[in-house]
């Protein structure tokens, strides 16, 4: 994933200089195009429609893994929240999400006949209120099926953002609540930081404004993604509070277990799959071979992650505790979502040894401070994101991914994409003010929304204590997940 004229950049030398990248041809004109060339564009726009659909499928897993780890009377509600995100934030990227993220580009610029021509400023960073006449071509005649292949990749991530405050704020959560949410996530929370980034903003255009490296740089979304919906899940959770039972009177967290592990490992593997679709497909181009290392990269890290985690928890707690492992592959998998296409495989295995450690330890200490998270969505996507992100900084092999951003030298060559690890602290740099950002103004947003939710809502954005000691799925969804 990354901002548009990048795309072009790496592409573009792909299929042919004088080629559009990724355009589709249609009936109009398909004779103008040689046969060979179209079916690789036809090729490129399949591989961002699977991997959309495998994106989408990954919601399934979230609902396995966030319903499992938490208790049975609250099944029918966890489960619904991870139902009803995907329609509630489509509903808000499609009218007001997409157009802000997105709205200011030409898409043309790497769909080439087959996107739409709008303005070339990015929305947001550039001054420019563009998305209201510019921004819906998506929607009408101008609709190219390029274009709609971009939009629905671009929407199954931003569900995947505003899915993972479900599992924090799991078990104590108004419905009506979280349905604002889901509209809010969608159509402004998401948007803004994907304007900034992958949408060709400020942040994008670091290697300009203050020199780092090729500017902002997250593969696949571990903080457009990963990061940002972290940050809003320990909002939410700090907002809500901790659920009833969840600490003693001597303040000692206590553990309330989830009343189905099989059903959250198989949650797990089903994220493990759709997670291809993430990475690997956000080449955008089945004709980018690029798309096997990044592949293969994903499923060390996962491995890894999930095996590190394993000892580790043994060794500190003395049991292999399966909530633990199912956390630590995901750990993995969410640490190499920014530097997969960037690193070497022996740096994906570093990236998901590291990021397992990280995320476990990160759920015992947010336990202590009082933040009580029942899947741990704050410590593996939130922690875990962020580590992603600056480990691309780090270990970031320049072997691919050079002009990113359109970052150019004073020669006109493409600025390679190099870590630490190359000498090069330009891109760590870049990396930690993204991440300064998402812990700043995307966490302050996100606890702004749920505070001032909380405020002039009646009742609060909280059930009553007598509900949520009963259980949230008849009084709030009225239905019980099951029936003894």
């Amino acid at each position: 994933m990354r901002s548009r004229p990048a795309l072009k950049y790496i592409i573009g030398g792909l299929i042919g200089a004088t080629i559009p990248a990724l355009m589709i041809t249609s009936s109009a004109y398909a004779e103008e195009v040689d046969p060979v060339v179209a079916l690789g564009q036809q090729m490129n726009l399949l591989w961002v429609v699977i991997g959309a659909i495998l994106v989408i499928f990954m919601q399934a897993g979230f609902a396995l893994v966030e319903t499992g780890f938490t208790q049975k009377k609250n099944a029918a509600e966890v489960m619904s929240t991870n139902f009803a995100i995907f329609g509630l934030g489509f509903v808000g990227f499609l009218f007001v999400g997409f157009p802000l993220a997105f709205g200011g580009f030409d898409t043309s610029i790497y769909f080439g006949d087959g996107g739409a021509a709008m303005n070339t400023d990015p929305l947001v960073g550039s001054g420019n209120w563009i998305f209201l006449w510019h921004g819906w071509d998506h929607l009408g005649s101008a609709a190219t099926p390029a274009l709609l292949g971009f939009f629905l990749y671009m929407v199954a991530f931003m569900d995947t953002v505003a899915t993972i405050p479900t599992g924090s704020m799991a078990e104590r959560w108004k419905w009506k609540s979280f349905v604002v949410w889901g509209l809010f996530c969608g159509a402004i929370y998401y948007p803004l930081f994907a304007a900034w980034t992958w949408g060709g903003g400020w942040l994008a255009k670091t290697w300009d404004t203050m020199g780092l490296g090729v500017g902002y740089v997250d593969f696949a979304g571990s903080g457009v993604v990963h990061a940002v919906g972290g940050v809003a899940a320990l909002a939410g959770a700090i907002v809500l509070g901790p659920r009833i039972g969840k600490y003693g009177a001597d303040g000692k967290p206590r553990a309330i277990p989830g009343h189905n592990i099989p059903m959250a490992i198989t949650g797990c593997f089903i994220l493990l799959f759709g997670w291809f679709g993430f990475n690997a497909a956000s080449t955008f181009a089945a004709t980018d071979v690029q798309f096997a290392t990044v592949a293969t990269n994903t499923a060390i890290a996962g491995a890894i992650g999930a095996t590190v985690a394993l000892f580790y928890i043994t060794k500190r707690t003395g049991k292999p505790d399966p909530g633990m492992m199912v956390n630590g592959m995901l750990a993995g998998l969410v640490a190499i979502t920014a530097p997969c296409a960037f690193v070497s495989p022996w740096a994906a295995a570093v990236i998901g040894a590291l990021a397992a450690i990280i995320v476990i330890e990160a759920v015992f200490f947010l336990e202590k401070k009082g933040i009580d998270d029942p899947v741990g969505a704050v410590a593996v996507h939130g922690i875990g994101g962020t580590f992603g992100v600056l480990a691309l900084g780090i270990f970031a092999n320049g072997k691919y991914g050079a002009g990113w951003n359109g970052a150019v030298d004073s020669d006109g060559n493409g600025i390679k994409i190099e870590g630490v690890l190359q000498g090069e602290f330009g891109q760590l740099g870049a990396q930690l003010v993204g991440v300064l950002v998402i812990w700043t103004v995307i966490f302050g947003i996100a606890y702004a929304f749920f505070k001032l939710q909380d405020k002039f809502t009646k009742g609060g954005i909280r059930v009553t204590e007598d509900i949520e000691i009963s259980g949230v799925d008849i009084p709030e969804m009225g239905v019980a997940a099951y029936n003894d």
